[in-house]
């Protein structure tokens, strides 16, 4: 990262601001003000006595940037300052857009260098004819050893219409190839895939509220209507939000004019608004199911929760993440810009989603969820019972999938993306998403790669067994249950062939979704996550039973009991 200003130009930067808001604060007489300014007259001192006489030679960019992060940090996780050299990463996080070469990059520990591991469809990484497993060797002869994965992904962004030479190691080569890459105005996937399934139901992933979703998800629905779609899914997972605007706007598409969607509320009345839908509706009674998880935030939870709240859709899956708040860009000097938050949103009930109170902090400093006992009951259009303060409970809930242990570290030891790169160096080409599987001749070859690899990972169970025993010898039970330990300790006893084989499935499924994305990139992966997905399930299944489906979005409704999960 670059630096910022020289010294004598901060300082008398917040000198000015201090002079500023003391003079604002005399004048006021406001107790609070001159607290303010008296604060930031001691902060101003600090750094030049600290400039002046601290045994060592201060870096004035560091130290102040350290004070700066460290003051954001005490309010909340979405407050933060970028300086004028990291607004290309506030636009890329508002326009959904970047100049660079559209791959996503990782670390391999054991190489100690940055590896291709996704690039996007259609951009200038895939076009050069970059691959997965494609080791970042130089870029313009620059040696890339040493350099993590922040600064590689620096060098690689850059003006649009620049051009560069990546030279790479690829697996299976001997000589490293160079290819000749020109930046590119980088837009991810908005809407990776959409489709129609069986039973005339329509599916539209929106992975993101940045750039214009709205725009996008109208061209695909309308497309999906010309192929006699009946109802629709939404898939929410994993987006983590966007722009307020672009949610109401895909609202809007369902519900018709005149619905008050989101109200926000803050200190000035700039930052508290009503946002309403302003257009007729696309389709006012195609019936929905909209996908969420516990990483479905923001603008993700606008749209989900309002349209839970007027009764318009069937939510499904895993409570929402909670996030409840708005941030504005205000600019600062010397072209640096604050992300902050100026206020809270509540939607159609009127209700608040956010599940974090970070305004009462602990003793420690750590903040945690509102509890469930303390949140309050508001209502939807039709009367049915819906709760603030924790995201979006589903109208049905789904148990979320729970991972095995093993899984978790074939993934960080690379094997399963090894294994992946040597596949694909025997395959020029494999089936389409929805007709490939892994066989059972690729899995023994990949357990074979595993235990020549003299993979080891940690078993929660040993452990667990491990300090129990300690335990009950520190209390005097270990010489009368000496058997019962024996006999567990024989049954836990580390075997690979039987964990490799028990999680057969879930470890083939994360197999193929690293092969298929090699060659049909993110829209093929999504296809095989979608093969055998619970939520997607029971959105199908209540979207193709009329009766259920009016049922869960009566007034008598209350979460599904057969599916609910505790929190």
């Amino acid at each position: 990262m670059k630096r910022l200003h020289k010294m004598h130009g901060i300082a008398a930067l917040l000198a000015v601001a201090a002079v500023a808001v003391v003079c604002l604060g005399f004048k006021s007489g406001d107790d609070r003000s001159f607290r303010v300014a008296k604060n930031m007259d001691i902060f101003n001192s600090i750094v030049k006595e600290l400039d002046m006489f601290y045994v060592d030679t201060i870096d004035p960019d560091k130290t102040i940037r350290a004070g700066i992060d460290a003051m954001l940090y005490s309010l909340d996780p979405y407050t933060e300052y970028y300086p004028e050299e990291d607004q290309s990463e506030l636009e890329q996080m508002l326009k959904n857009s970047y100049g660079g070469i559209g791959s996503v990059i990782t670390w391999n520990d054991k190489l100690k260098r940055s590896v291709i591991s996704e690039p996007y469809e259609g951009m200038p990484a895939a076009e050069a004819g970059l691959k997965v497993g494609d080791v970042l060797m130089a870029i313009d002869g620059q040696d890339l050893a040493g350099k993590d994965n922040a600064e590689v992904s620096q060098m690689l962004r850059g003006q649009v219409g620049t051009r560069f030479k990546l030279t790479v190691q690829r697996p299976g080569t001997k000589k490293p190839l160079t290819f000749d890459i020109v930046r590119r105005s980088i837009e991810l996937p908005i809407i990776p895939y959409y489709t129609v399934l069986d039973g005339g139901i329509g599916y539209i992933n929106l992975s993101t509220f940045s750039g214009e979703p709205a725009k996008e998800f109208k061209q695909a629905f309308l497309d999906l209507k010309k192929r006699g779609i009946t109802s629709l899914v939404i898939d929410l997972r994993n987006n983590g939000g966007g722009l307020l605007d672009e949610a109401v706007e895909i609202a809007n598409f369902f519900l018709p004019r005149g619905k008050t969607l989101v109200t926000t509320k803050g200190k000035i009345k700039q930052a508290s608004n009503t946002y309403k839908t302003l257009r007729e509706p696309l389709d006012p009674d195609i019936p929905l199911a909209v996908l969420v998880n516990n990483v479905t935030a923001s603008s993700s939870e606008i749209l989900a929760g309002s349209l839970q709240d007027l009764d318009r859709a069937v939510i499904v899956g895993t409570r929402t993440y909670g996030k409840g708040l708005v941030q504005t860009t205000r600019p600062l000097p010397y072209g640096a810009t604050m992300k902050l938050t100026t206020s809270k949103y509540y939607i159609p009930s009127g209700r608040c989603v956010q599940a974090i109170d970070y305004a009462h902090r602990n003793a420690d400093g750590s903040v945690g969820r509102i509890p469930d006992s303390l949140t309050t009951v508001f209502h939807t259009a039709a009367g049915r019972e819906v709760r603030d303060g924790g995201g979006v409970t589903p109208d049905i809930q789904v148990e979320p999938e729970k991972l095995p242990n093993i899984l978790y570290y074939l993934v960080t030891d690379n094997l399963i993306f090894d294994y992946a790169t040597d596949y694909c160096l025997e395959h020029a080409t494999i089936p389409a998403p929805e007709q490939f599987a892994v066989t059972d001749a690729d899995y023994a070859a990949f357990k074979e790669k595993v235990k020549k690899a003299d993979f080891k990972y940690d078993q929660q169970s040993e452990k667990l067994l491990k300090n129990l025993k300690e335990m009950a010898e520190f209390e005097g039970y270990l010489d009368d249950a000496s058997q019962e330990f024996a006999s567990l300790e024989k049954k836990l006893t580390h075997n690979l062939d039987r964990d490799l084989d028990h999680f057969a499935k879930d470890i083939k499924e994360m197999i193929a979704v690293e092969i298929i994305k090699r060659y049909y990139y993110q829209r093929g992966s999504i296809i095989q996550q979608l093969k055998d997905d619970a939520d997607l399930k029971e959105a199908l299944q209540v979207l193709g039973d009329s009766a259920r489906y009016k049922g869960i979005l009566s007034v008598a409704a209350t979460p599904e009991a057969g599916n609910q999960q505790p929190d």
